[in-house]
């Protein structure tokens, strides 16, 4: 996949994005007019305190939350445009997600729950793919191992092959490492970033760790539901003083 110019359309266009949930309390303001563009085969890391909005963003981004007011384009779709079927679509050809918390299917093997996304998209590939998908990420040895028979990195190893098997535009990581030891989480984060580099794709990286967000191009500060620094902002300001 090349990765798009400066001049490209961006994959990823918000505008004056906000969020908002009810509580006991009345309503909440969780993201509160974000505006934010990511270009074709960027990666991102974005930082922030708990609480500070970044899961949310994650979430809009890949139609799992509809946004309160605003507008918010993925990969040429308006996202507050689509039906849940149309968004459902949407996540399968264009997202892979990876959580902190796995989300594997507990009485499906590796190589089901990496077909899954496939074989809802009516693939006919699909476990021929995903066996590929898993040798990629060094489980090939693994494929009938159910989730349950498996140590916290293998079961991380299988979401990122399930996040990359349809080959998605768009790469999402809400914390991947969080329930990982610092050795093993190291060793899914160069899988991520050596796949990710390979097939080009665009990645967001939600982190605790400044140490993991400085391995992206671009790093992202999140605060109080606003943005509140942008290194391609501080590139952008270099540039024009040159």
């Amino acid at each position: 996949m090349e990765r798009s110019t400066p001049s490209a359309p961006p994959l990823i266009e918000a505008r004056h994005l906000t969020f908002e949930v009810g509580s006991s309390a009345g309503r909440v303001n969780i993201l509160k007019g974000v505006d934010l563009r990511i270009r074709e085969g960027e990666a991102i890391g974005i930082v922030g305190p708990s609480g500070s909005g970044k899961t949310s963003l994650l979430m809009l981004l890949a139609g799992l939350e509809r946004a309160t007011s605003g507008d918010l384009t993925v990969a040429g779709r308006d996202l507050s445009a689509l039906s849940e079927d149309a968004l459902a679509r949407f996540r399968r050809e264009e997202v892979g997600i990876v959580f902190q918390s796995f989300h594997l299917v507990p009485t499906m093997s590796a190589l089901e729950n990496v077909a899954l996304p496939l074989e809802f998209a009516g693939d006919e590939q699909a476990f021929t793919r995903a066996e590929e998908a898993l040798r990629a990420v060094g489980l090939g040895h693994r494929l009938t191992h159910f989730p349950g028979q498996l140590s916290g990195g293998e079961q991380q190893r299988v979401a990122v092959a399930r996040a990359f098997v349809a080959r998605p535009r768009l790469i999402l990581a809400d914390e991947p490492t969080g329930n990982l030891d610092r050795a093993t989480g190291l060793a899914v984060m160069d899988l991520l970033f050596d796949l990710r580099e390979k097939a080009g794709t665009t990645l967001i990286l939600i982190t605790h760790d400044p140490a993991l967000a400085a391995r992206c191009e671009r790093q992202i500060h999140v605060e109080d539901g606003l943005i509140a620094s942008d290194t391609a902002d501080l590139a952008s300001v270099a540039e024009a003083a040159e």
